[in-house]
């Protein structure tokens, strides 16, 4: 299966169409984000079909996404302007909150929105030619799409305030030091790696998986107290449903992987 939008393919995989490939297809533009793509983001998260069980999300051409596109930009009065800013929470919540996880395979620039597209992503796979900026404080305007909640959590706020402070970019080994990605990979592989994980997460039990997508970041932000009785719920439910039953015996079978080193 796949659709079009002006400027997003969407492409269904896997043996079992599991596997959902959301490509940005602006590359002349290195994919910057106008309200349209935003919206149309928005508006396959929220249609995936139902066989999906992952997704991954990439740029055509020589960059992942270099933000927000400013020559579409408007004047807008303050309220206008938080409008606009929530049209976009929407559209990345639907990545983040979202029925199934969602992999980012970056390179080139991932910049601006780039970056607030990428954090709302669950995993992010950079190769080597990847690089990370927030440019918008040497603009003279903040970030609207999510940024300063979604990468503090992935970096801390001290550093988030140091690239839009001084522009600073970060180059792809030292954005995995930091934890704005989680994966290295060689220049041209991003891709690969990130259906790899796609891939592997689809073969997960679902309700796992939505567990991870809207417990676990409820529970990293709750009172200790109320997150440890929050996880004896979650785990519970998870436990009971009758495909974590099945792989649970098949273990104790001896029909299921064993974790090991390699």
């Amino acid at each position: 299966m796949t659709q079009d939008h002006k400027h997003l393919h969407l492409q269904i995989r896997g043996d079992h169409s599991e596997i959902a490939v959301i490509t940005l297809t602006r590359p002349t533009k290195r994919n910057a984000l106008n309200d349209a793509l935003v919206m149309a983001l928005r508006d396959t998260f929220q249609n995936l079909p139902d066989t999906v069980r992952a997704a991954v999300v990439h740029g055509e051409g020589d960059h992942f996404c270099a933000g927000l596109d400013l020559s579409e930009l408007s004047e807008r009065d303050a309220g206008q302007g938080v409008m606009h800013s929530r049209m976009w929470h929407t559209a990345l919540d639907a990545l983040e909150k979202g029925r199934v996880p969602v992999v980012a395979a970056l390179h080139g620039a991932v910049v601006g929105g780039g970056l607030e597209l990428a954090s709302a992503c669950h995993i992010r796979v950079a190769d080597e030619t990847t690089f990370f900026a927030l440019p918008e404080g040497t603009r003279g305007i903040f970030v609207g799409g999510g940024g300063s909640v979604r990468v503090p959590k992935l970096i801390g706020a001290a550093r988030m305030a140091d690239m839009m402070f001084t522009g600073r970019v970060y180059k792809a080994a030292e954005a995995e030091r930091v934890g704005l990605t989680q994966y290295l990979v060689p220049a041209g592989s991003a891709f690969d790696k990130a259906f790899e994980l796609a891939t592997r997460i689809a073969s997960n039990a679902p309700l796992t998986n939505y567990a991870l997508i809207h417990a676990l970041p409820r529970i990293a932000e709750q009172p200790a107290d109320h997150g440890l009785f929050t996880e004896s719920l979650v785990a519970a439910i998870a436990q009971s449903a009758p495909e974590a039953k099945a792989r649970v015996r098949a273990f104790l079978d001896g029909k299921a992987a064993k974790v090991s080193k390699d």
